[in-house]
């Protein structure tokens, strides 16, 4: 009895032996024959790897066409411009039609997220059986560091947005939508009240918009000028008279919004794009870009370049080709980079070395550690003190912090203040892993996004350029040695 049962355990750890011994040479096949390590993924993010070359956007695939003011802005230009061009067609196909064509289309949101946007709007409820409406609101509160392009919008294609605002309002059944409108943005909320007012005029909105039978109304909010009210719950409070500091979630706005009722908040540039997409068709904007980061993108570039601009490109573009054919390159040369912010203040940098070859896109920026945000492409040069910089990014986060949650309202005070030392070099070496240690206790940690816009900046700066932050510190103790010595002789000396 006792052979049968040692036999029968023989073959069953046989047969085990066996199978681990298939699993392991499988795995040794799958992984580097030199390291042992497991086969290194592809890099995606690089423009060289791509399948085909993106950029240099056709002026006939240009969605903004009066970007630079060339044109008159009003309704007489905008209608020579193609604009609400058999826009009551587009209003008839109903609220399905446009969805899935935005679904269809690839559109992801342009305030930073990158949320399918189709989706997003499908989220709101077709009827509310207590009766409540729904409400569209545009988020034109631009305050992030280096992002003009909402503004450029405003200032020379209103009329795209104000139709763009009427199309996603019958995607989602809403019969009036709120423009929220950033409170230095005194001119452009004077372009888009005018707009809006013409097309009252003309009833392309209000009772029977278009002549569609659609009645649909826009209004017009200027704000107070704090950045917080860019988040969205945070500018339905300010919108509603109220202090603007964000709600907690759920409930989300889709279901309690504004006043209570079923809201989507949504960037500008995403409303603005939509006209343009149901008249060309949802392939055309499919074409553009790479899976998942289709279409066009309104692209900002500042810092040390010889020509700062706002231009539209195509989705993917390489950061390279960006900087070089439409901001006139580098100050000094590709050579002299140092780094670049590729989406608003709020993303991490990244240095020269990733910046040779990653896409402008989503999923490319993702993968090398960072975020398209708000496509706000901010280069520096050697000549730039990347400690200072970040220094004042970290400033900008802790005043603008509501102080509504704890890890944010002292964490940011926390970044700044230990950044400012560092700046100078008067920290321990070992503190540089206590500073990272804050920004991972503040992100994921807030009631809003405020928390993770004000410590990734850091996160970046520690990640790529942690050895010049070794430098200074070093630096700065061996002068105050140098010091103590030359002091500690001098005393000697003189007695």
């Amino acid at each position: 009895m006792q052979g049968a049962v040692r036999g029968s355990l023989q073959r069953v750890v046989h047969k085990r032996t066996r199978w681990l011994v298939g699993v392991f040479t499988t795995l040794r096949s799958s992984s580097s024959v030199a390291t042992g390590a497991p086969a290194p993924k592809p890099e995606t993010w690089r423009a060289s790897n791509a399948e085909r070359s993106y950029g240099l956007l056709k002026d006939q695939d240009r969605i903004f066409t009066n970007l630079y003011g060339e044109r008159d802005a009003f309704l007489d230009g905008a209608l020579k411009r193609g604009d609400w061009y058999r826009t009551k067609d587009l209003v008839l196909k109903g609220r399905d039609w446009i969805i899935n064509e935005i679904k269809a289309s690839g559109l992801r949101g342009r305030g930073g997220a990158g949320f399918p946007t189709g989706l997003k709007y499908s989220f709101m409820p077709r009827q509310n059986p207590d009766g409540r409406p729904n409400y569209l609101v545009v988020n034109c509160d631009e305050s992030e560091p280096g992002t003009a392009k909402d503004r450029e919008i405003m200032r020379h294609d209103p009329h795209k947005l104000v139709e763009g605002m009427l199309l996603v309002g019958v995607s989602m059944g809403a019969r009036a939508a709120y423009a929220y409108i950033r409170g230095e943005y005194v001119y452009e909320r004077k372009q888009l009240e005018r707009a809006v007012q013409e097309a009252y005029q003309k009833g392309l909105i209000g009772r029977n918009a278009c002549g569609s039978g659609y009645d649909f109304d826009v209004y017009v909010h200027h704000g107070a000028g704090a950045y917080i009210c860019g988040e969205e719950t945070a500018l339905l409070e300010s919108l509603e008279g109220k202090q603007g500091k964000p709600r907690l979630k759920p409930p989300f706005p889709a279901n309690i919004g504004l006043y209570g009722c079923p809201t989507t908040v949504t960037n500008t540039e995403t409303v603005a794009v939509v006209p343009t997409i149901l008249r060309r068709g949802s392939s055309w904007f499919a074409s553009l870009g790479r899976k998942n980061n289709c279409g066009t993108k309104l692209f900002i570039i500042s810092g040390h370049v010889n020509n700062p601009c706002v231009v539209e490109e195509e989705m993917s573009i390489p950061l390279r080709t960006l900087i070089e054919r439409h901001a006139g390159g580098v100050r000094g040369g590709w050579e002299n980079l140092l780094a670049v912010i590729p989406g608003g203040s709020s993303v991490p940098l990244l240095p020269k070395d990733i910046c040779d070859d990653v896409m402008m896109d989503f999923d490319a920026l993702k993968e090398v550690g960072s975020g398209l945000g708000t496509a706000a492409v901010i280069v520096m040069d050697r000549s730039t003190d990347i400690v200072a910089a970040i220094r004042r990014i970290s400033y900008f986060y802790q005043h603008e912090s509501c102080g509504q949650c704890t890890p944010c309202r002292e964490g940011t005070g926390w970044l700044h203040r230990m950044l400012c030392r560092m700046e100078k070099g008067d920290a321990r070496i070992e503190e540089i892993d206590m500073l990272y240690e804050v920004t991972k206790n503040i992100e994921g940690h807030t009631i809003c996004a405020l928390g993770d816009a004000a410590a990734w900046p850091v996160q970046g700066l520690i990640r790529h350029f942690r050895p010049e932050l070794e430098r200074r510190i070093r630096e700065a103790e061996r002068i105050r040695q140098e010091a103590q010595q030359n002091g500690a002789g001098a005393s000697v000396a003189t007695a």
